[in-house]
């Protein structure tokens, strides 16, 4: 039966986001100076504050307020109009030493190190997409790059403030197939370029405002958005017809965003951050938390089991779950899910038992394949942790006090290494 699903994204600007990301932040650069630190950092951001909140075990010493002023000026708020300034904003730190309760089960110098809590992760993918995640995710994510890319460029819509969201559904078919883009839903700051007065009154001006920002998006952002996708000689861009619903600002003028707008925090975007709602999601959030708690690791873990089961032919699409118990190191269940698109003879149990033979999932294992150690996380906390090509680049870390210049990867779980192993194992031809 043919059906309409839907997911939303949200820009680097959004209030959650902005916390996400001066969480991950923080964590870099204690990782940068001490790959062996404990952190799990919150932020809180307000008109003109940010709080930053958390438990942390390092030898290292790290400036939050520096770290914090310059996610805030990357991200593109640099102006006292929007009531949160990089340069002017309050920073207010209360990180303190991490519990030794929670601290001796996790440390450990062997692989049997605990995992940092408990809880269920869950890891997903499908064969819709090539970067085997759900159509619905990746087109708003793209819409919300390349609005930040207008926003940057400052030409074509120059009155463009960093808080946006969207929101895309897609009809699919009767054999579960994308078919095409039925509704985009984009909400974006703006400056407020026509003011009210003479003989514009304000409902006027608004109405005028919005008409150029629903203009802007069909004409400019959308067509910027097909171009990309087919610069990348990706099929998703012949989804986008010239029949699909577009809903811009549908309450009307969007000019008080951000965190003067909305308060964020940390974590409250989890949705947007996986799956956009596709699979399951086990309600831990990712952002500000080293390694060792596996609300993070197992979860990037899971993904990377999922997406190289699918890209190997296992399945069409396939949930795994992971649990974990606090100061134990291996799991204790692991469950798949491959909603009847198994092309293999095995069951979804049996599944879930080669996957507890084949890959090492305890979180020194899981840190240790990935280089969960490396500050590699503030790239992450926007546009979401899954369907990102892995990468290499340069970064600088720190030795005993002395700055040292290594090549790390990004993205590692998101690595399609074990396909060959897989189809071996599952006897795919």
């Amino acid at each position: 039966m043919a059906f309409l699903f839907t997911s939303e994204a949200v820009s680097e600007g959004h209030p959650d986001k902005i916390s996400d990301q001066i969480s991950d932040a923080i964590l870099d650069e204690f990782l940068r100076r001490d790959p062996e630190a404990k952190v799990a950092c919150e932020t809180l951001c307000t008109t003109g504050l940010a709080v930053i909140a958390g438990e942390v075990r390092s030898e290292a010493y790290v400036d939050v307020q520096e770290v914090a002023r310059r996610v805030i000026n990357r991200i593109g708020y640099t102006k006292s109009d929007y009531m949160f300034d990089g340069n002017s904003c309050g920073i207010l730190s209360a990180i303190h030493e991490q519990s030794p309760d929670i601290n001796q089960g996790v440390v450990r110098s062997d692989e049997e190190q605990g995992a940092g809590d408990q809880g269920i992760m869950f890891g997903y993918a499908c064969d819709e997409t090539r970067e085997y995640m759900p159509a619905t995710l990746i087109l708003a994510q793209v819409i919300m790059k390349e609005l930040a890319v207008l926003r940057r460029e400052c030409n074509e819509m120059p009155y463009l403030r960093p808080d946006a969201k969207s929101q895309v559904t897609v009809e699919y078919d009767d054999t579960g197939c994308p078919v095409r883009v039925h509704t985009i839903v984009v909400s974006t700051q703006h400056d407020e370029f026509i003011r009210a007065g003479g003989s514009v009154p304000e409902k006027e001006a608004e109405r005028q405002m919005g008409k150029r920002i629903e203009d802007d998006v069909r004409s400019i952002l959308i067509p910027r958005v097909k171009a990309r996708l087919q610069r990348a000689g990706d099929k998703l861009a012949d989804l986008i017809g010239d029949d699909y619903l577009l809903y811009v600002n549908p309450t009307g003028k969007f000019v008080i965003g951000g965190p003067h707008g909305d308060t964020g925090v940390t974590g409250r975007k989890v949705i947007a951050d996986t799956y956009g709602g596709r699979g399951a999601h086990g309600g831990g959030a990712f952002s500000g938390k080293d390694a060792s708690k596996v609300d993070r690791s197992a979860a990037y873990a899971a993904r990377h089991i999922a997406k190289n089961m699918v890209a190997a032919g296992v399945a069409d699409q396939m949930l795994v779950q992971l649990s974990y118990a606090i100061g134990i190191a291996r799991p204790l269940s692991i469950y798949v899910d491959t909603y009847g698109t198994s092309r293999v003879e095995q069951t979804d149990t049996e599944i879930a038992a080669a996957i507890e033979r084949l890959f090492d999932l305890r979180p020194a294992a899981i840190v240790e394949r990935f280089g969960l150690k490396n500050p590699i996380f503030e790239a992450t906390a926007s546009y979401g942790h899954f369907g990102n090509r892995p990468y290499r680049k340069e970064v600088v870390l720190f030795d005993r006090g002395r700055e040292v210049t290594k090549e790390i990867e990004f993205f590692g779980w998101e690595r399609l290494d074990e396909v060959e192993r897989l189809r071996r194992e599952f006897g795919i031809r």
